[in-house]
């Protein structure tokens, strides 16, 4: 018997499986494999996208396939359900695909219920003929053993590897939220996702997403005391965060990996640091020393309406929020090595919410304005409409929640265009001014009507950098910042006068396509780099100055 595992990405509010990024599905799932020793390969989107024929000498396809939260994507494009059902032979879906689907399509496609892993291993027991083993009991067996899968990756080693660190969520009351699918909180050992991380360098992977949890301050803390100290009648407060376990964690991470080239985290819950200041405190300047530059707290504000707040259930308020983003901006706003700052929030806003009202637009780009006024930075906002999914205490009310959506479709566009072209553009000027050096900025897409070559740097939540020319896919690149989009930036690599583009030179600010074809005229008439840049000097006085860092 032989499985391909299909790997049709996932995009979830607490796992990104979208390349560059791989999720822990795949890996589980190999582990799984492997332990029953059943022989696979695996296989990407695009591989089965252009080939489906790959898959026809396989007895089963576990395809893995969920886009709950889909963004905008640059090299790669998960699987739609029309894909999926069209691919040949026996198959599996699994993801969480399940959340959106009715009872009858799920059964057509053969879909596993969401969380899959334990039906998934019952299912694959019985085809081994073994004895059921259950999944989260092994968990950390299947990680170790399904590690070697990344090598499969056709991208890889250009890959950033998500890591789970436990699921579920302490608050499990967000009335549009599908992390009360995982049932009751449960943590991994510290030990083990060293373990893990460790496996996964060995076999050559450098960049890593500390991700898959609702709220990484609280990974390590003491649930098993929080839940006996919770009474259902009270509004619990969020776990005690650990400060020393996680700076032991971050120590024994790198004792074992010392040459990561990224390491970030995910979700952060504002209302763990408005509870805990020390603690939080603390751990934020962990994160500063130990995680990579370019860091990104993703930090689940939903909305700045506190009618919105309650009648939801929502986890944090404005208050807390604003504590959370002044104590990580605090620590983490310094410049790291690669040019980004070292840390940063991201802000989500849900849009479609009970109780919401044209106010509530206001209020929220209101929020924005005042981190504008007090000099903080968010390095993401992420507005999205609300997806209703099943299991949710929204979904009862979907057609009122759709009526909603359309109703207030006006305000919902207007409140992004605002925030896309007055947030999010000066967030990156204050960031990164023109002249900033980014490092290692991978290439990814060249868009030949643009001449623009589109890359980023590996992180959490990457910015998307436009860079003038054209560059090779997988080719690294330092650059710096010429200009900026509404969630993107402009850079050139550092630039020759004999060799620059007129494209490359009008880009550097001062120069325009007036000098810029000035200068490359005078090259086709032989002057050299010194006359070329004495022609700048003349024509631009002590301008020059701002712009020499841009020549090498």
């Amino acid at each position: 018997m032989k499985v391909a595992i299909v790997d049709g990405y996932v995009d979830e509010p607490s796992c990104l499986g979208v390349p560059p990024y791989i999720s822990p599905y795949p890996r589980y799932i190999r582990g799984m494999l492997n332990h029953l020793k059943i022989p696979s390969a695996y296989f990407t989107a695009e591989q089965v996208r252009t080939r489906p024929s790959l898959l026809e000498k396989f007895d089963l396809s576990v395809v893995i396939a969920g886009a709950i939260v889909p963004g905008k994507y640059l090299a790669a494009k998960p699987l739609s359900l029309e894909e999926v059902a069209l691919l040949p032979g026996e198959k599996v879906v699994v993801g969480g695909v399940a959340l959106e689907l009715s009872e009858e399509d799920r059964e057509r496609l053969n879909v596993l219920d969401f969380p899959f892993e334990d039906e998934l291993l019952r299912l694959l027991c019985r085809l081994a003929g073994v004895d059921e083993v259950g999944f989260w009991e092994n968990v950390n067996k299947f990680a170790l053993l399904g590690s070697e899968v990344v090598r499969e990756h056709p991208d890889f080693p250009h890959v950033i590897c998500e890591i789970e660190t436990y699921r579920g969520c302490y608050w499990g009351k967000c009335s549009f939220c599908m992390e009360r699918v995982h049932g009751k909180l449960r943590q991994r050992e510290a030990k083990a996702v060293v373990e893990e991380i460790a496996a996964l360098y060995s076999h050559g992977v450098r960049h890593f997403r500390l991700g898959r949890q609702t709220d990484f301050f609280t990974y390590l803390a003491d649930f098993d005391d929080w839940l006996e100290s919770s009474k259902p009648s009270k509004q619990p407060e969020p776990p005690k965060p650990n400060p020393e376990r996680l700076k032991a964690f971050h120590e024994a991470i790198w004792k074992a990996c010392p040459g990561i080239k990224t390491l970030h985290l995910d979700n952060v819950n504002p209302r763990t640091l408005a509870e805990y200041p020390k603690e939080s405190e603390k751990i934020v300047r962990t994160i500063v020393e130990y995680q990579t530059p370019g860091n990104v707290a993703a930090m689940g504000l939903e909305s700045a309406d506190e009618r919105v707040v309650r009648e939801n259930n929502l986890c944090s308020s404005v208050e807390d929020t604003l504590f959370a983003v002044e104590l990580v901006n605090r620590y983490g706003a310094i410049r790291g090595y690669n040019g980004m700052p070292a840390f940063l929030p991201g802000l989500n806003f849900v849009i479609g919410l009970r109780g919401e009202t044209k106010r509530t637009f206001e209020l929220n780009y209101e929020f924005l304005e005042s981190l504008l006024e007090r000099g903080l930075l968010l390095r993401r906002i992420n507005i999205r409409q609300v997806k209703v999914l099943r299991y949710t205490p929204l979904y009862a009310e979907r057609r009122e929640v759709e009526r909603r959506l359309k109703k207030h479709r006006r305000h919902f566009l207007a409140f992004k265009k605002a925030v896309r072209k007055n947030v999010d553009r000066e967030m990156l000027r204050r960031m990164l001014p023109v002249g900033v050096m980014l490092k290692d900025v991978r290439c990814e897409v060249f868009d030949g009507k643009s001449g623009i070559t589109f890359g980023r740097q590996f992180g959490s939540y990457p910015l998307l950098v436009g860079i003038v020319g054209r560059h090779e896919r997988n080719e690294y690149l330092d650059v710096r910042v010429v200009g900026y989009g509404m969630r993107s930036i402009t850079a050139v690599p550092p630039l020759s006068l004999s060799k620059a583009s007129i494209k490359e030179l009008e880009t550097i600010p001062g120069i325009g396509k007036k000098l810029a074809r000035r200068v490359v005229g005078e090259r086709v008439k032989g002057k050299g780099e010194n006359e070329l840049r004495e022609l700048l000097e003349r024509e631009l006085g002590r301008d020059f100055d701002r712009i020499k860092v841009f020549f090498a």
